[in-house]
């Protein structure tokens, strides 16, 4: 069945560190599942989606990258601001060696610069642009496009472009476009999702973010909870400020047939466990504090290694978990 039937704009955002791009990249493995094509963008520049699935730095082009289960297709695209300016002066005022000599005397990075609300624009523009993109036949061409977004404290006003074109145009092309992305970004068929940790700073910022999003009347869509931590200790130890005692440590190393004179062992186990204890503790509190939002929230496991294997790994707990 189709993951979140309807939404054929997922952007994804998250406080930095939180594993905002990594989580980009299993949403699209996911959503690639039974055969669909899924198109997933960089938006920012770093080319992070190249990294984390150890391809080449990704082209202005589209590339494909992964294959999903059951024959799907991931095709990764880097959206450049400047191919994107040059892209749209070609558009809509037909220029083409002039917007390549503007390029060559830097006249582009300098308008993007002075006033950076354009370059959201285009980019939230060619993001509208690939969600609508139809085929000789007439169909989507892509089945969902996920956005790598940049960090939750200015998705906002990346996404509400409205605001930004005020400033620039009141009237012509520029405004139209961003009237466009705007009907797109507003509508059913986008959802904002969040990327956080259980960790006090990420989860308020997320709370924070999901109602500036509310409030911009923008989409916002499920709240994924990352790098969770497995309790591994019984409830009652876990709920104490000394869930193992040093006594309990030396009888399970003598069982195991580890010496128990082993300098150290027994008190660096039992800091470990106390430690844990504190986690899990802190892990609860925080996420009573995201299930009081209402929103829906995907749980994804702390993995030792981000690779390829990994990244399915976390396209399956999310496939499990997604709303159908």
């Amino acid at each position: 069945m189709e993951l979140w039937p309807g939404v054929r704009l997922h952007v994804v955002t998250g406080k930095g560190g939180t594993g905002k791009t990594t989580v980009a990249g299993a949403l699209a493995l996911a959503l690639a599942s039974g055969g669909n094509r899924i198109l997933l963008l960089e938006v920012e520049g770093r080319q992070g989606i190249a990294q984390l699935f150890d391809v080449p730095p990704l082209p202005y082009a589209e590339t494909r990258i992964a294959v999903g289960r059951d024959g799907g297709t991931v095709v990764a695209q880097a959206i450049d601001p400047e191919a994107a300016v040059l892209e749209y002066l070609q558009l809509f005022y037909n220029i083409k060696r002039g917007g390549a000599a503007l390029k060559k005397i830097g006249a582009i990075d300098f308008a993007t610069t002075i006033a950076p609300g354009l370059r959201d624009v285009l980019l939230t523009g060619k993001t509208g642009e690939q969600v609508r993109k139809r085929d000789r036949d007439n169909r989507f061409v892509w089945d969902a496009v996920v956005m790598d977004a940049p960090p939750t404290g200015r998705i906002t006003r990346f996404l509400n472009v409205n605001t930004e074109v005020g400033s620039l145009a009141r009237v012509g092309p520029i405004k139209n476009q961003a009237d466009s992305v705007m009907r797109v970004m507003r509508s059913p068929e986008t959802a904002v999702h969040m990327v956080t940790l259980l960790e006090e700073m990420p989860v308020q910022e997320t709370i924070e973010g999901a109602h500036d999003l509310a409030e911009a009347g923008l989409p916002v869509g499920a709240v994924f909870v990352n790098m969770l931590q497995a309790e591994e200790l019984p409830d009652a130890a876990l709920l104490s400020d000394d869930p193992v005692s040093t006594s309990e440590i030396r009888e399970g190393l003598v069982a195991a047939g580890i010496p128990e004179r082993k300098r150290g062992l027994v008190k660096a186990l039992h800091k470990e466990a106390v430690d844990h204890a504190t986690r899990v503790q802190l892990q609860r509190r925080e996420r009573d504090r995201l299930e009081e939002t209402g929103l829906p929230l995907i749980d994804l496991p702390a993995l030792p290694v981000i690779d390829l294997g990994a990244l399915y790994q976390l396209a399956a707990a999310i496939d499990e978990q997604a709303p159908r």
